[in-house]
């Protein structure tokens, strides 16, 4: 017989454990099945190990500025293999931190594969057999994989995905970075700063595409002075695959030209994980290797729910969790669940500088029919971020004209990724550009910058 549960969860990531936790403290009998690893992809392969390595580096970056602050380094090096040890260490402590949040939350943890057979029922094949289970309800959070292009397929030795990135066989010394997002960014930059010869390569006309263009164009420019080669509007055709080196055959501008390079890192994407689980015969509707919902994160298929990574953009932890929250809370029965809006969401690069950002574009905003109010201030007019000795930055927040609500905001500079905070709670209390003018922020901050920009939208910046 099977065992019966009110809410089984496929996937221990971001979006399934915290879906499964919230879930049992509202009285559900809840179990939850991951195939690998607790905390799925975010905390053991992505987020949390990439944050490791990329303090690392700016720490290393740091030290070679020592002479700036009155300090003295001599003979500043690295060593990439403790550099990786530290990066894994992190992971595993907080990998076992999710294993001791089922048991305190009392939720049943199944290590295995699982399918649904039918509606309400889920088979898992685990070491020891197979186990039957059965609930009311079902949260698909399978979460994502690497997308991999024909041709240009990871080997792990000179092509490598963010996993081998994470780990890797070697030091690169010239590398190409095929994709401009936030994980190929973050690649670039940690190599770059330990001295990897770097070359990215974007489809797109600017890299970051998704931000902001003012930012896209910030960040190049920072980029190419940490001596990156930024190639936009550019595509890698073919990869020859040698011993030592990889010759890539990129387009660019009509013309094609071979580089040599002894690593590649592809970051072009992301597959959703809908394969094996038997949602096609169950009849939910998958689009592009993801999970098509409503805004509520239901399938169609009573009882069956998708969140985070497989249920589409933006692909992100903090999205993930949300969802997981909402729906848990949806299938209590409690009142007043909202859905999740992905332009309340915040994007987050931990590249150098950090680049972060909620809400709409000014381009978008534009394209949305709003009348608009922009404003800027630079991080040269911050008497923190001097001190600091990281001047190069900007704030850019857009309002619109006739309510005074705040649209999006963009940032490139130090720390921004901890800023951006402070507008995503402005914009979910639905603040307006008179309420931020009216808040006193601490001095001496970078938040300083954020009051500045508002004032500046409606031409009464103070320090610039």
């Amino acid at each position: 017989m099977a065992d019966s549960y009110d809410l089984i969860v496929i996937g221990a990531g971001p979006g399934g454990y915290v879906a499964a936790i919230r879930a049992s403290q509202l009285g559900l009998k809840t179990a939850i099945i991951e195939r690998e690893h607790m905390g799925g992809i975010c905390l053991n392969w992505g987020c949390i190990p990439t944050k490791a390595m990329l303090r690392s580096s700016e720490v290393f970056h740091l030290m070679h500025r020592a002479k700036e602050f009155g300090l003295k380094a001599d003979g500043i090096g690295y060593d990439l293999d403790a550099v990786i040890k530290r990066s894994r260490a992190v992971a595993k402590q907080l990998n076992q931190g999710v294993g001791h949040l089922m048991k305190k939350n009392k939720v049943t943890v199944v290590m295995g594969e699982a399918t649904i057979p039918a509606k309400g029922k889920v088979s898992v094949k685990t070491d020891k057999g197979t186990e039957e289970l059965s609930a009311k309800n079902i949260i698909v959070a399978t979460g994502a994989r690497a997308r991999e292009l024909p041709g240009l397929e990871a080997d792990g030795d000179r092509v490598w995905t963010y996993k081998h990135a994470l780990q890797p066989p070697h030091m690169p010394k010239n590398l190409l970075v095929i994709g401009s997002g936030a994980i190929g960014i973050e690649f670039a930059s940690f190599y770059n700063t330990l001295g990897a010869e770097t070359t990215v390569v974007e489809v797109m006309d600017r890299i970051l595409p998704v931000e902001d263009e003012e930012i896209s164009g910030f960040a190049k420019k920072q980029f190419e002075k940490q001596g990156m080669t930024i190639l936009q509007k550019a595509m890698v055709k073919k990869l020859d695959r040698a011993k030592t080196k990889v010759t890539a055959h990129i387009e660019a501008g009509g013309k094609a030209e071979k580089h040599d390079f002894d690593t590649v890192i592809s970051a072009v994407g992301i597959v959703g994980n809908t394969e094996g689980l038997g949602l096609e015969d169950l009849g939910v509707k998958v689009e592009k290797s993801h999970v098509v919902t409503d805004e509520y994160c239901r399938t169609g298929v009573e009882g069956l729910y998708a969140i985070g990574d497989i249920a589409g953009a933006p692909w992100l932890a903090h999205k993930a969790s949300h969802e997981g929250v909402m729906v848990a809370e949806l299938i209590a029965g409690k009142n007043n669940v909202h859905p999740v809006k992905p332009e309340a969401i915040a994007g987050c690069t931990y590249c150098h500088p950090q680049v972060a950002s909620v809400g709409y574009s000014e381009a978008k905003a534009k394209e949305l029919g709003y009348d608009i109010k922009v404003g800027h201030f630079p991080f040269i007019g911050n008497g923190k971020a001097i001190a600091l000795g990281e001047p190069e930055g900007m704030v850019k927040t857009v309002f619109d004209a006739k309510t005074g609500e705040l649209l999006g905001a963009h940032m490139i500079g130090a720390e921004v990724t901890e800023l951006i905070q402070g507008y995503v709670v402005g914009r979910q209390l639905e603040t307006t550009e008179q309420d931020l003018m009216e808040t006193v922020f601490p001095h001496p901050t970078l938040s300083e910058m954020m009051h500045e920009s508002v004032l500046d939208a409606y031409d009464r910046v103070i320090h610039y």
